[in-house]
């Protein structure tokens, strides 16, 4: 019996002491992954502080590749996509868009048809203040398309341009999985949307009007991408079909994506 205790004793002194070699060797190849990212994430501080924005999402894209620390994951893809929106209306030109002179005869709704994109991008991206255009005037025009996907399990909805993730929102979709599934276009759009509920028509400053400060209306008859009065209950199923967003957020989405851009919905 003895014996037993002994060598049962021995077995477990071995047994901690390989965890704790474990431990010791997995905290110490985070530590090193850790300090490894360090000078991306200095380069990319400084490219900030310096208004690089580009070269300041390139380094960040580096710690993405190199970090293993699920928080810092996150973080690092919440800088990039801050980065990415503002890029988008800014007037810095990337491989998604190009400089387009003012001709005679061009106004803001002729340039934006004919490149697919909307006027309010236009103007953010230009800081436009008003509709008028002089000829000569420069003005960079996005050519990528987007693309929105939304999963409802998650109840979070992806704008893309072209492959990349440019923002992540955090949404409301219907209750009991109501939502459906398909790919769909957007089809029209409203600013201060009326609700025409059974029974009633309720203006857009009504406290009984659902819909937000946008209504982003889906080829598929009731269904669209709305603001809400209710944004405590983003991240859950709780509508009767439609995808429910921040009235700041959907407004921020409805300036970006035009009328034909393509809806995804997912499980």
């Amino acid at each position: 019996m003895k014996k037993l205790l002994i060598v049962t004793s021995v077995i477990i002194l071995v047994l901690a002491a390989g965890a704790a070699i474990f431990f010791i060797a997995n905290s110490k190849n985070k530590e090193a992954a850790r300090l490894e990212q360090i000078p991306f994430l200095r380069e990319a501080e400084s490219a900030l502080a310096k208004g690089d924005l580009r070269g300041a999402k390139k380094e960040y894209q580096k710690v993405l590749e190199n970090t293993i620390d699920a928080e810092k994951l996150k973080d690092t893809r919440k800088a990039i996509e801050d980065i990415s929106l503002k890029l988008l209306f800014s007037s810095a030109l990337d491989e998604g868009s190009t400089q387009y002179t003012v001709k005679p005869g061009d106004v803001l709704i002729k340039i934006a048809n004919k490149f697919n994109t909307t006027v309010d991008l236009i103007k953010r991206a230009n800081n436009l203040k008003s509709d008028i255009l002089n000829v000569g005037q420069t003005l960079k025009i996005n050519t990528s398309p987007f693309s929105i996907l939304v999963y409802k399990s998650q109840n979070l909805l992806f704008l893309k341009r072209g492959d990349e993730i440019l923002k992540t929102y955090v949404v409301s979709t219907g209750k009991n999985n109501c939502t459906p599934v398909g790919t769909f276009k957007i089809v029209n759009k409203l600013p201060n949307p009326t609700w025409f509920k059974a029974g009633a028509v309720l203006p857009s400053d009504s406290p009984e009007n659902i819909l937000g400060s946008r209504w982003l209306g889906l080829d598929k008859k009731g269904y669209g991408i709305h603001g809400t009065t209710m944004p405590q209950d983003l991240g859950k199923q709780v509508t009767a079909g439609c995808v429910r967003m921040k009235n700041e957020e959907v407004e921020e989405l409805y300036d970006i994506v035009g009328t034909g851009t393509e809806v995804t919905v997912v499980n």
